[in-house]
């Protein structure tokens, strides 16, 4: 199997998609000040924008999406036909490995700091109790995010054009091993159609 170009374009478009996501959501976390209640002596946590939690979401989506796709393409390297044995296999195993470990950990880190950044704090307390704070997202979840998605797509690259070349090794080998198979029976039966004739003429 050759290195499809349309693969690699998909799979690094959605990552990189996905990490400048990561890096908006980081940047756009959501942020919480205390204000008092008019009608009573409480206090209440007023919360900015939610666009981190739709950004993380989204990146989320699209981190999905292209890991799909990479293990559609190579049929997540259990199913299909066997890849020939050597160094391109190994690294397939390896690099394989460290795109799930990657794209797990960037997973993790996008929907656990969506599910953070979307919980919002109502009251606080009573009125002058300070030392309680409003509940927020913790900085540098999102950005821990944006780093696995770029492993993440270094290591699906790899991935794929290890899996490729051993996938393409395999065929050739077999392809080679069958024409030298076809070559060898062909001049067998050759020299046995020889002999009858040579036997006819003495």
């Amino acid at each position: 199997m050759a290195v499809s170009v349309s693969v690699l374009a998909i799979i690094t478009s959605l990552h990189l998609i996905a990490f400048v996501l990561a890096v908006g959501a980081e940047r756009r976390r959501s942020t919480a000040k205390v204000l008092p209640d008019e009608y009573d002596e409480k206090t209440f946590c007023v919360y900015g924008s939610d666009a981190s939690t739709v950004y993380g979401l989204t990146a989320f989506g699209l981190l999905l999406i292209s890991q799909t796709v990479v293990n559609a393409v190579t049929k997540c390297l259990c199913f299909g036909r066997g890849l020939v044995g050597g160094s391109s296999s190994t690294w397939a195993v390896f690099f394989f490995i460290i795109s799930w470990v990657d794209f797990l950990g960037a997973e993790a880190c996008l929907l656990a700091g969506s599910a953070r950044n979307a919980y919002h704090t109502k009251y606080r307390g009573n009125f002058g109790l300070n030392d309680i704070s409003c509940a927020t997202l913790r900085k540098g979840v999102f950005a821990a995010g944006a780093a696995l998605t770029l492993l993440s797509l270094m290591g699906s690259i790899l991935y794929y054009w290890a899996h490729s070349r051993a996938d393409t090794g395999g065929w050739e080998k077999h392809h080679n091993e069958g024409l030298g198979m076809t070559t060898s029976n062909y001049s067998q039966h050759q020299s046995q159609q020889q002999q009858p004739g040579e036997f006819e003429k003495v």
